[in-house]
């Protein structure tokens, strides 16, 4: 199997798209504070599958999963201060939060397949 193949790095690559989209019009004050944090956390997400994916052992996959779902709960956050700071639309909000809902579910669902798979070679 390829990385690309995979849903759950498929995924966070394209809210990462869809955030860079937003970000990139913000003014330079609002990237350089929340936008560059937005950015680099929603970047991590995939990064960090990316990166588990291409480990030799399982744990160590499981490993960067869960640095990804932390770099998942942490793009939550800033999306949420970038709400509340109105450079965000509320639809544009809604609509990312639930990718991130999915995207969150979804690397639950693979963390513990790999999981599965250490018990089963034991």
């Amino acid at each position: 199997m390829r990385l690309e193949e995979l849903e759950i790095y498929r995924m966070p690559m394209d809210i990462a798209e869809e955030i860079w989209l937003i970000v990139i019009k913000w003014d330079y004050f609002c990237k350089k504070t929340v936008g560059d944090q937005l950015v680099r956390s929603v970047d991590s997400i995939a990064a960090n599958v990316a990166e588990g994916f291409g480990r030799f052992h399982y744990r160590e996959n499981i490993h960067f999963c869960y640095y990804a779902r932390g770099s998942l709960l942490e793009t939550r956050t800033w999306l949420t201060k970038a709400n509340n700071r109105n450079l965000i639309k509320n639809k544009e909000y809604e609509s990312l939060l639930s990718s991130l809902e999915i995207t969150h579910k979804k690397l639950n669902g693979y963390i513990k397949s790999i999981g599965n798979k250490i018990t089963s070679n034991k």
